[in-house]
């Protein structure tokens, strides 16, 4: 009773026991005779052991760790009685831990892997729970309900195409899996994947015809077969406008489209918004540089923003990727022959040959007519050679037709306001001076406008020069020449016979052949008239008779005027009395 001592049966000796049966201890470690194994789970084994020591009178149980093992025979006899048949046989030795973990099957691995991803799922961290759904697909790659789940949180990421793999591959797993076509024709319809949509939908309703969970996705599928159509139609017509309007209704039933939103950028750009236009296209190129489409509308950004050689390789790489591209195949020819006869007129015009480059530039404008920057360069460089070939109007006209397209471009601008000056078109030039200084305010417009300003004031005087029909070049002699031959023509006794109408014509230019001589003939009034000065200013004199300036001209000249009954002129009684009127 007072000793204590260890038990060894085979496992870490941890009890010391006394006043127990020990055969009691022995039916836990060896075989019986009917070949049956006693042997017990660590657990079962102190259950038994500790039933047994309440039996008896119990001293204490003491812990010890890594002590010799003693076996059961050398310390606690057992007689014969307590043996069972087969104790002859070879003891069997059980080595245990009672710290072992039953391992766990990878079916419940998995399904606490994917209940975390639903808890996470409900959080809305998406991330968090597309790993522990991969993690449960992993460990039971052959549940379609993982899969499935998956796929929904793809979906959340508007990762449509990893989300159909997945529910592609529930359905494999499981044919019967409603929720994989569901989730196949949400994602197919966000795609803007008509076929595929049709399809699914037209399976789930064949597995469950009374279910209404798809029908959202079938009036989507309607609206945006309308919508296709509608678009397609409209680019045709070179509506682009239209045409974009339905892209962007499409792209709210199909919001990952590559094929609208490509669409979109090809209006955009048409339409000349071309950095939205390239914002599209570039996106989409970044997720995949391999995207023929995607690259051909880049170059189309690109080439009707003025970048006619980026816009040619962008067409030459879609080419490259897709020889079949209809598109880039147009659009290339198209550009490689605006390039080259631009570039040919340029050099015509450097070396003198205008007529040739006249041909050359016009046959360039033919080519894309949608193309209007380049088109306003090859106006202006028409104008030039128009202008150069002595067509001043045809020049005005091409210099207009480029500031149409960009009412900022300064070289036209510049160019129509110098031809309308050399036709004397003076109110037109001031205008197209004062746009100028605008947008340049340089001294060279400055005096270019003062300049357009003067000769505009000096126009809306009365032309002495153009009134005796000499140039302002005239000597005085040719001046005083031209008076005489004017005066004579208009005098009034010459046209006595004349209607009233006629009469007063009449009048009116030899009054005018009068003004101009008075003041062409003095030097210092022909200057002040020259430099702009107003007529008002160039007399102060008071009224002048023209019919006496008439008579002392040719008395003077020593020259009868060689008209009868022209008696006393101007002079008071005279039925024509005329004055110059000068302030």
């Amino acid at each position: 009773r007072k000793r204590k001592k260890e038990v060894g049966i085979g496992i870490p000796s941890f009890l010391i026991l006394s006043r127990w049966p020990v055969c009691a201890l022995l039916r836990c470690v060896i075989v019986g005779s009917r070949g049956v194994s006693a042997a017990l789970s660590v657990r079962e084994m102190a259950s038994e052991v500790i039933d047994l020591v309440s039996e008896g009178d119990q001293e204490e149980v003491i812990l010890i760790d890594d002590s010799p093992k003693t076996s059961c025979s050398e310390d606690f006899p057992v007689k014969q009685e307590d043996v069972p048949a087969a104790a002859d046989e070879e003891p069997i030795s059980v080595d245990m831990d009672v710290d072992e973990v039953i391992p766990i099957s990878n079916q419940t691995l998995a399904e606490e892997k994917k209940n975390a991803g639903n808890e996470l799922y409900k959080i809305k961290r998406y991330d968090a729970a597309l790993n522990s759904y991969t993690e449960a697909i992993n460990l039971c790659p052959d549940v379609p309900a993982y899969y499935g789940n998956r796929a929904a949180t793809y979906m959340m990421l508007s990762d449509y195409r990893s989300a159909i793999r997945d529910a592609k591959q529930a359905i494999q797993l499981d044919p019967q899996f409603e929720k994989g076509y569901i989730r196949i024709a949400k994602c197919s319809l966000a795609l803007g994947d008509l076929i595929a949509t049709e399809q699914a939908i037209k399976k789930f309703i064949e597995l469950d015809p009374a279910n209404q969970a798809l029908r959202p996705e079938l009036l989507g599928l309607k609206q945006l077969r309308e919508l296709n159509e509608k678009a397609a139609s409209c680019y045709d017509k070179k509506d682009f406008r239209t045409c974009l309007y339905h892209c962007d209704n499409a792209i709210k039933i199909a919001p990952a489209s590559i094929h609208y939103k490509l669409l979109k950028a090809e209006c955009l750009a048409m339409l000349e918004r071309f950095d939205e236009a390239g914002d599209i296209a570039i996106s989409i190129m970044q997720s995949n540089s391999t995207n023929a489409d995607a690259i051909f509308v880049r170059g189309l950004t690109l080439y009707y923003s003025d970048n006619l050689d980026k816009g040619l390789l962008h067409f030459e790489r879609a080419l490259q990727l897709d020889p079949d591209h209809k598109k880039a195949k147009e659009m290339r020819v198209k550009a490689k022959q605006l390039k080259e006869r631009k570039e040919k007129g340029n050099e015509m015009f450097k070396g003198g040959k205008f007529r040739e480059a006249h041909t050359v530039y016009s046959e360039a404008l033919a080519l894309d007519p949608l193309n209007k920057d380049i088109n306003s360069k090859l106006y202006y460089n028409r104008a030039l050679v128009n202008s150069r070939l002595g067509n001043i109007r045809d020049a005005i006209t091409d210099c207009t037709c480029a500031l149409e397209i960009n009412d900022k471009y300064m070289k036209p601008l510049l160019q129509r306001a110098k031809l309308h000056y050399s036709l004397e078109n003076f109110e037109e030039s001031v205008k197209d001076y004062e746009k100028a200084l605008k947008y340049e305010k340089t001294m060279e417009i400055k005096n270019l406008l003062k300049d357009a300003k003067l000769q505009l004031k000096k126009s809306k005087r009365k032309d002495y020069y153009k009134i005796l029909g000499v140039p302002k070049s005239a000597t005085e002699d040719e001046i005083k020449k031209a008076y005489r031959k004017r005066a004579l023509v208009h005098h009034p006794d010459r046209h006595a016979n004349a209607t009233e109408a006629e009469k007063k014509e009449q009048e009116k230019k030899f009054k005018e052949v009068g003004e101009a001589y008075t003041v062409l003939s003095d030097p210092n009034k022909k200057s002040r008239y020259d430099n702009g000065c107003d007529i008002e200013d160039l007399e102060q004199s008071g009224d002048i008779d023209p019919q006496q300036m008439f008579r002392q001209f040719f008395q003077f000249q020593g020259a009868d005027a060689g008209f009868g009954g022209f008696g006393g002129g101007g002079g008071p009684g005279n039925r024509n009395n005329f004055t110059f009127h000068f302030g």
